[in-house]
């Protein structure tokens, strides 16, 4: 193994909330390593919206002119790569990535993000983050008043039906098997004129992620616009784990308002902490956590 090199904050994950610790972080003079092995959730996703000044730019884009502005502060370094081990030491922590380089500092930000484990239905993941969404606030504008469709069941389609008839009344839900929806959900449902659709989908048929229509077992057909659905999620890194970290019953990082985990000197921030999903959300718990980050380690050296 080479020297290990020593920063004050290390933070894994190099998306909106990584950049964001580093920038405030950059700023407070700290020596900060961000690891990240160019691997976003969001990667497939055409345009991001509904975030101030960066609206219908892909999230390439943004990450691109966020880590230009970030790499202006020098006490900030980049590493490209995955980080695979981590433990506590003297030091604080020590991180050894996939190409055995060692590093350590005193505090650890994670924004490692989550990874959607996408659902066994063919053109399923051709589609996700193009037409087949989980965000009306995210992308529900660019396909307002179409033919739309849920992909879920139970409360999670009767939750979807009532948010999205604010975007289109053109809705139908699919819940791929039989409906596990209640009497009184149907009901209300059904006073809004949306469709329940048992039948069970073999695939669905999109021209390069474009939705066409949902082909069920019976050969029959559903035509589309986009749909919605929630797929489910799991952490993109298990060194907060590994390293203790709680996680909350829905398997996201426990954290305070200050980002801070269940274990001192680590934070997280971004996706890995919520289900709140969107960029602005990102950014500004990446503000939090770099700036909470900062904060203790005055407080220890004061």
């Amino acid at each position: 193994m080479a020297h290990i090199k020593k920063f004050e904050i290390i933070i894994i994950g190099g998306s909106f909330a990584g950049l964001s610790a580093a920038m405030a972080l950059g700023r407070a003079l700290r020596r900060v390593l961000v690891i990240d092995n160019q691997n976003p959730c969001n990667k497939a996703t055409p345009h991001s919206h509904n975030f101030i000044t960066q609206d219908g730019k892909t999230p390439l884009e943004i990450t691109t002119v966020a880590k230009q502005q970030v790499s202006v502060y020098k006490t900030i370094k980049f590493y490209d790569g995955l980080a695979i081990k981590a433990k506590q030491n003297q030091e604080g922590f020590e991180i050894i990535t996939q190409n055995n380089d060692a590093f350590t500092a005193k505090k650890l930000i994670f924004a490692t993000g989550l990874k959607d484990i996408m659902p066994n239905i063919p053109g399923f993941s051709k589609c996700w983050g193009k037409t087949v969404i989980h965000c009306p606030y995210c992308h529900g504008y660019e396909v307002k008043h179409e033919a739309t469709g849920i992909l879920a069941n139970g409360d999670m389609a009767f939750h979807y039906a009532q948010l999205i008839t604010n975007w289109t009344k053109k809705l139908t839900i699919f819940t791929n098997g039989t409906s596990t929806l209640t009497n009184e959900q149907n009901q209300k449902i059904a006073k809004h004129n949306i469709k329940v659709i048992e039948n069970k989908i073999s695939h669905l048929q999109h021209k390069n992620g474009q939705l066409q229509a949902i082909i069920f077992n019976n050969e029959s057909a559903f035509s589309v616009k986009a749909i919605y659905a929630k797929p489910n999620v799991e952490q993109h890194c298990n060194l907060p784990k590994l390293l203790g970290c709680e996680l909350t019953e829905q398997n996201f990082i426990k954290v305070d308002t200050m980002q801070q985990t269940t274990i001192a000197g680590i934070y997280a921030c971004g996706d890995n902490t919520s289900p709140f999903r969107a960029v602005s959300y990102a950014v500004s718990t990446g503000t939090i956590a770099g700036a909470a980050a900062n904060n203790a380690l005055i407080n220890e050296a004061f």
